[in-house]
């Protein structure tokens, strides 16, 4: 058990990764509170978290995911596998499987962590479930074991780490850094920022204030100046008062201009997009510049090597790691088709392709299989660069009357 306690303290933090977002500060004097409660659901109404989570979960339940079966030349699709199935049908009997794929990105983004509870019929896995990484609470026990405590309806359930596929960001080792913990302090800011944009719209953009007086009142005096000049400071009345008798009305409350609202709005923006690595451009944050490079293209390009990519190589990690078995993890490869999401234009495709099948590097029907064509016949052989010709072919004599074909030097 000590051992288990020297790695436990050697890895850092408690290893829980429920209600990732709450405002009491940790052991390591984690955090201060921020200065509004933050949790998924009060992050998720601020626009650019929005933004950034749903460009993230879309684009990558959008990709197509494939099973590939390793051979001695290479390798080559494994459509009879029971995870190419699985994703081809439902993972579960909730989702599709860009609904599935969603609500991991989701979870994984926002907390760091992503769980899907495995269901097993004869041995074979059946259904991935997911669940919400805000109810489990992931432990390491003395014995070095891991468990995951989901709590639902009051009840907690103990799920062994093998009936649970949990994919995790960089952490301690046993459970991911939680983006909305650790940057609720800016969440925490932009909450209270629209907030009190919602206070300044509904109250008619009035400022608070005090209205003074020349001389002393009489409590009934005092509550008669409130009920009339109520509106000074509070509703939507816009109609014209009139302050008489040494009246005077002087603003308290800092004005949107004075607070630079807007500029603090806007470099929200940016600093959200910063904690999930998502350039500003691509949530529609179009002031400022880059340097990703000149053109959106290149940024677009530059978010998916550098954002995406990463996303994608843990989830293809664990699946080998937790989802298939070691026989399994030495004969299949599971990976995204991560190259649909750069493809150029039509013309630019073509001229690559040509290229590469002049170069003997890609077969016609290698090509047509990646724009998602028909195969042709014969279109499984590599061609060389002379005249197009099959390169089990070369050297072979050219047909009668073809002036540019091996001729015969015998006498």
């Amino acid at each position: 058990m000590a051992f288990w306690q020297n790695i436990w303290t050697w890895l850092g933090g408690s290893g829980t990764s429920r209600n990732a977002g709450d405002q009491t500060s940790g052991p390591m004097g984690y955090a201060a509170p921020s200065p509004v409660e933050v949790n998924e659901d009060s992050a998720m109404q601020l626009s650019a978290v929005w933004a950034c989570v749903r460009l993230l979960s879309e684009t990558v339940a959008s990709l197509p995911v494939n099973v590939y079966r390793k051979t001695a030349t290479g390798r080559e699709l494994a459509p009879d596998h029971w995870l190419s199935l699985l994703m081809a049908r439902k993972p579960n009997r909730y989702q599709t499987k860009v609904e599935f794929f969603e609500t991991l990105m989701l979870n994984l983004a926002l907390h760091g962590n992503a769980y899907a509870k495995i269901t097993k019929v004869g041995g074979k896995i059946r259904s991935l479930l997911p669940l919400m990484a805000a109810q489990i609470e992931t432990k390491l026990l003395p014995d070095g074991s891991v468990v995951h405590l989901y709590h639902a309806d009051g009840n907690i359930d103990a799920l062994s780490s093998d009936s649970v596929w949990h994919v995790k960001l960089y952490g301690n080792g046993i459970v991911g850094k939680s983006p909305l913990a650790f940057g609720r302090n800016m969440f925490g800011v932009a909450q209270a920022a629209e907030q009190s944009v919602s206070k300044i719209y509904a109250n008619g953009g009035k400022p608070s204030g005090v209205l003074s007086f020349d001389r002393l009142l009489t409590p009934a005096q005092r509550a008669s100046v409130r009920e009339n000049f109520a509106t000074l400071t509070t509703g939507t009345d816009d109609r014209l008062l009139v302050i008489e008798q040494g009246m005077k009305f002087d603003a308290v409350s800092m004005s949107p201009q004075d607070i630079e609202l807007l500029a603090s709005r806007k470099h929200q923006i940016d600093e959200i997009a910063r904690w999930f690595g998502v350039p500003s451009i691509l949530i529609n944050q179009n002031e400022g510049s880059t340097t990703l490079g000149s053109s959106t293209a290149e940024i677009i390009s530059g978010f998916y090597k550098l954002n995406l990519r990463p996303y994608l190589e843990r989830i293809e990690a664990s699946v080998k790691t937790w989802l298939f078995t070691p026989e399994e993890a030495n004969q299949y490869e599971f990976e995204f088709d991560f190259e649909g999401l750069l493809r150029s234009d039509l013309k630019s495709r073509l001229e690559g392709y040509r290229t590469a099948v002049a170069g003997t590097i890609l077969t016609p029907n290698e090509v047509r299989r990646i724009e998602g064509w028909p195969r042709v016949e014969g279109g499984d052989v590599l061609l060389s660069q002379v005249n197009m010709t099959p390169i089990d072919k070369l050297g072979l004599q050219a047909p009668k009357g073809n002036a540019n074909g091996p001729q015969d030097t015998q006498p």
